[in-house]
């Protein structure tokens, strides 16, 4: 984990925390307050339909602040779909960009490596196997969930409409990304 800081540094690069997850029509159920006696209760029909997103918690190299950047889908991420993503990130980031992500199969193979060969501005690194908690990323996902929990959206275009709120609201805050990578527990701010 040395290996992004050190290259962070000596490059002057943006770093990326980069991870996927997927949010389901099915309610997320959580506890909630409500009348003595008028428990509440979801109606919705099972229905498999989902969204998947990619996002990235980046972190500048001179301030060190704090950005959010995500893409949404109808359907599961494959290569073309992070190979987008990382062109996105690309599109809005100068100079070197360091992604870090886990060691998923979407994150390797030829058209990952032809997108290498293609921005040598762009370096992978990968995080330690079993290990998602070291990536702020996983904070966002858990934070994004958390804030759409007991919602029941009818279709798959109000889910993403729900999903890019909240993760927008998260964007939003410098204190809400920091606290993801706090949780993580990464020495990304320390002296």
């Amino acid at each position: 984990m040395a290996a992004y800081k050190k290259n962070a540094g000596r490059l002057g690069a943006h770093i990326v925390f980069v991870d996927e997850s997927g949010f389901q029509l099915t309610p997320n159920v959580r506890k909630t307050w409500a009348p003595k006696g008028q428990t509440p209760i979801h109606r919705h029909h099972y229905r498999r339909e989902k969204v998947s997103v990619i996002s990235g918690i980046s972190v500048s190299p001179a301030r060190k602040l704090l950005g959010l950047y995500f893409l949404m889908y109808a359907h599961n991420i494959r290569h073309e779909e992070v190979r987008q993503f990382i062109r996105h990130l690309l599109k809005h980031l100068r100079g070197p960009v360091i992604v870090v992500w886990d060691n998923a199969k979407i994150h390797k193979g030829e058209p990952i490596r032809e997108l290498c060969r293609r921005h040598r501005r762009l370096h992978l690194e990968a995080l330690p196997p079993y290990a998602p908690e070291l990536n702020p990323d996983e904070g966002v996902w858990g934070h994004a969930k958390r804030g759409l929990s007991n919602g029941c959206p009818i279709d798959t275009p109000g889910l993403m409409g729900e999903v890019s709120s909240a993760l927008e609201d998260i964007r939003m805050s410098q204190t809400n990304l920091r606290g993801c990578v706090s949780l993580s527990g990464l020495p990304l701010f320390s002296p």
